[in-house]
Parts: C-alpha cells; structure tokens; sequence
C-alpha cells in the first residue's frame, strides 16, 4: 500500500506531503482543481515519460516521492533480480531537472523507467474511464478468466517452455536454410576436393620441384661448367689444388722464421683444405648429373599442375592450397553435421511440443471451469449494481496456434437486457455499464489474486443513486483485503470512504496552486453536502450527508 505522497515543484502544485492509511480513502475536488494532477504524480511515480510542462517553476527540480509498505507483496524476488536493496518500507522518487533530464531512484538506488515500470505494476493500478475500454481485450478478458481459474503457475511455465520452443524454431529454419545453401554448394565442392586431393600436394613441395626443373632443364650447361671447373682444380701440373700445395710447401720452408710467415701458412693452410672440400663437393655433383628426360617430363607436369590449381583458387603458394582443401573437407563434412543437428533440434520441437500441448490443454480445461464461476459472480454483483437481466455468454475454442497464454481463442459476448442477442462488449455495452462491469471484475479479481493499491478515476461515470450507492460499498468490502481510492463526484461513494481528501485550487496574487487536504469529520460533512446540493449548503442537504455518512 502506498503511506505517503511527496510533491514538489509539479504542475499547479508547489509543495505538498501527504500521508494515506489502509482502508478506503476517498478524492473529491470540482473539475479542474488538480486531481488529474495527482494522478499524473502518481503516474511518474509508476515510471511514465515526463517533460519540462510538469515543472511548476521551470528554474528549479521537480521532485515526486512515493512511501510505500510492500512486506506482503513477496518482492524481494524482484528486487534481488534487478540488483536493488530491499526494504518494507519501499521509497521510489522521480526527479525532473530543469534541462528535461529525468531520474528515478529505488530506495536510492537509480533505475531507468523499463525497471520503475514493472515495479509499478506491483504496486498501483490507476483505473481510469479509458481503461475500462481495455474489457474488451482478448488479453485482459483471458487474464480476468485465468485468475479465477488459478492459471498463473502453469501459463508461467507454458511461456517459459514457449520461448524456448520458438527458439528452438528458429535455429531449425537457419539450419535448414544453411543445409538447403550447402547443398547446393555440394556437389561443386566435392569437384574441387577431389581435384587437390588428387594433386597430392605437399608444403614446400613447389619450391624443390622448381629447383630440380632447373636443374634437370639446364643439366648439359652444368655438367659442362662443373666438369671444366674439376678440371682447373685438379690438373696434375697446372690444377688450383695442386698450386695451392706448392705454396704451402714454400710457406712451411718458412714459417718458423717469422710470425708473419708462420701467419700466411696458416692461412694457405685453411684456404688448402676449403678449396679441397669445393673440390670434393664439385665431384659429387657432376656424378648425381644425369640427363634424364622422364623425370624433367613429370616435373614439369606437377609443376604446371601447380600452378593451374593457383590460378583457379586465386593463391601463390602450396600451403594455400592446402588450406583451401581443409576447409572444404570441413564444408563438406559439416553438411553431414548439420543433418545430425537437425535431427537433434527436430526431435527437441517434438518433445517441447509434445509438452506445451499439455499445458495447454490443463489451461484450456481450468478455463472451462472458471467461466460459469466468473459468470456467475459477474451477474451476482451486477444485479446489485441494477443490471438484474445482464447475461455473459464466453465460449473457448481451442486451436493449433501457441498464443502467449496457451492454444485457445475467447468469445466473450454480453447482453444486458432481456430478449437482446449477446454482443461485443464494446459494441453493445454503454459507458455507465462498462463502469460497472469493470468495478464487479475488480471486485471479483481481488477474492482471487493479491491486486496492487487500486485507485478507481470516476468508475461512477453514468450511474447515481442507489446504484452508485452499492458501487460504493462494493468498493468499500474491497478496501478490506486490499487499499482503496476512489477519485468520485457522487455523494453516496464518497461517504463510503474511511479517509477522505480534498483537492481544491486557489489563486494567490498571479500564482493559482492545488492542494490535497485530509478531510476532519466536520469538513467531511460540510463537502458531502456541497456534493449533494452545491456550494450553498441548505440544512436538508447537511442532514442528508450526515446520514450518508451514518
């Protein structure tokens, strides 16, 4: 229930602290004296958009802060999951800033107006003229229809499964859709395998391949030069080798004269033994030159095999290719994958489905039991309200299609008089009997379900009299398990109240400014009279509220 109301700097009202008890509480006020003004604090308390007209004076904050007691609201779930200190006595405040800037604040903690939002639907219902349109919504008629049938539960856990279940969906269809794109690929795919399959390729491969064409290719040039360079190093009496040996032998007659020449036949030494390994090494290779026309034959095949594959796949080098064919193996083998997914997927739709079909049938079967309950009631508190001929005629059909709350679609038809046919409530029901079938559905909803605060804007609307007279007191056996408001300009509702405020507007020099006022007995009886007969009170009329009042 919410304690108590703070406003500062909000439209036509400076400054004003209210506190509010449990019960009934009444609101009355002429038109235009600021209730709507309230509603509209109350309505940025519950996370509504505001901008810079609600400011008062448009230099400073505007700031609304709501008290409310929430221990047997079971919130500590909510709060836990949005990261924000619990306390019973729960503070939310709504600051506006001169700049248009807007914060809201959970007992301190800042939270963006989605958070606020979902609070607030905990914790206040405004129940206005234009909501009571909202009867004729499949949605809200399913809602009022699953709360008598205690559906909660299980819609919660349909919805859970329904979410998943459409996930579910939709990794199937882009499975498909991507096997279906495969597929196509397929076929080209395995050409272009078992082409480089075949090719054999390995890394490095190119490189040795184009060294021994060279080879191969150019072999009688080599021969030629590697022969004729043995020859210079090797001629008995003129070869490189066999002059490097004289020198030594000359240097070594030497040597021991001097460290220069010990230094030189070192030297001669060491260049001796290089030069004999050249020797060595040129000999090797002119027996490994052989002119062999087969191998430069299918080298230069590979080669050319090479580079054709280069070409195609737009590479330079074997190691590309390579990895072009490990991707398309992979390809390949994730369509065998994706078949082996898709059969997983397909078989966890059927058990989800297999599922949610369940809990829709267990929904669509307590719906066929609380829909002669909710009739009855309604007609019940509608007949009290003088509507003695009112009928209600729901019919659930139950369908192939997952709706959020289950499989079923709704009918809900009215008639409120004898010999009429049903119809839409929409279409066939007036604003004084939309009035009154909301107040018996709230009436009804709150034997059922833990309801916010509920605060009623002129739900009299079309309806005097006695009539107005069992709304309020229908009203006032609500206030017994939950708060009550009741924004009213009939009498006989607003002497049901156990509190009531007075919203009244007043005009200092420029400045006009609204007020809430808790009402004493006296100016109770004094503003019922002023309901009853207008601003001159006669005695009758003080007499007569006074009576209301009991």
């Amino acid at each position: 229930m919410i304690t108590s109301l703070s406003i500062k700097n909000y439209a036509l009202i400076e400054k004003l602290t209210i506190d509010f008890s449990e019960g009934f509480s009444i609101i009355t006020g002429e038109t235009g004296a600021g209730k709507s003004i309230i509603l509209g604090a109350l309505g940025l308390v519950l996370g509504k958009r505001a901008d810079l007209t609600s400011l008062k004076n448009k230099d400073e904050k505007c700031v609304i802060e709501a008290h409310f007691q929430i221990s047997k609201y079971n919130l500590r779930t909510f709060f836990e999951a949005n990261d924000l200190d619990y306390e019973n006595e729960t503070i939310i405040r709504r600051e506006i800033l001169p700049s248009g800037k807007s914060r809201a604040f959970v007992n301190d903690s800042p939270v963006n107006l989605q958070e606020l939002q979902e609070l607030g639907l905990y914790l206040l219902d405004i129940h206005s003229q234009h909501q009571t349109q909202e009867l004729s919504d499949e949605k809200v008629q399913f809602d009022i229809i699953d709360a008598i049938a205690n559906n909660k539960e299980v819609i919660l856990d349909y919805q859970s499964l329904l979410k998943s279940y459409k996930s579910d969906k939709s990794k199937l269809n882009a499975l498909l859709k991507k096997q279906a794109e495969s597929t196509k690929e397929q076929e080209y795919n395995t050409f272009l395998l078992d082409e480089l399959v075949a090719s054999k390729l390995k890394s490095g491969e190119q490189e040795l391949l184009e060294a021994d064409f060279e080879k191969l290719n150019n072999v009688e040039i080599i021969k030629e030069s590697v022969d004729k360079s043995l020859a210079i190093a090797n001629e008995e009496q003129i070869g490189v080798l066999h002059n490097l040996n004289e020198i030594k032998a000359s240097l070594q007659k030497i040597a021991a004269f001097s460290p220069e020449y010990f230094s030189l036949l070192e030297r001669i030494t060491s260049l001796t033994i290089e030069f004999d390994d050249v020797s060595v090494e040129l000999n090797r290779c002119s027996e490994k030159l052989i002119n062999d026309p087969e191998q430069l034959a299918y080298i230069s095949q590979k080669l050319q095999l090479i580079y054709n594959l280069q070409k195609k796949h737009q590479v330079s080098s074997v190691d590309e290719l390579l990895e072009i064919q490990t991707n398309l193996e992979n390809a390949l083998l994730e369509i065998g994958n994706l078949e082996e997914e898709i059969a997983v997927i397909t078989n966890s739709i059927e058990q989800k489905t297999a599922t949610l079909n369940i809990f829709a049938k267990t929904i669509h079967e307590k719906r066929m039991e609380a829909i002669p309950i909710l009739s009855q009631k309604l007609v019940a508190i509608l007949e009290i309200l003088g509507m003695p001929n009112v009928r209600f005629k729901m019919d659930i059909t139950a369908t192939s299609t997952y709706f959020e709350n289950g499989k079923d679609e709704l009918e809900f038809l009215f008639s409120a008089n004898k010999g009429t046919d049903f119809g839409l409530l929409k279409k066939v029901a007036s604003g004084g009997e939309m009035s009154r079938i909301m107040l018996a559905v709230k009436a009804i909803l709150a034997q059922y379900s833990k309801l916010p605060t509920l605060i009623f804007d002129e739900i009299d609307t079309g309806v005097s009299g006695e009539i107005a007279n069992k709304m309020g007191a229908i009203m006032k056996e609500m206030s017994a398990k939950m708060q009550i408001f009741a924004i009213t300009h009939l009498p006989q509702i607003a002497a049901k109240g156990t509190a009531h405020f007075k919203v009244s507007k007043s005009t200092i020099g420029e400045d006009t400014q609204s007020e809430l006022k808790l009402l004493s007995s006296e100016e109770r009886v004094i503003e019922i009279a002023q309901m009853l007969s207008g601003t001159v009170v006669s005695d009758s009329a003080l007499n007569h509220a006074k009576a209301l009042l009991g």
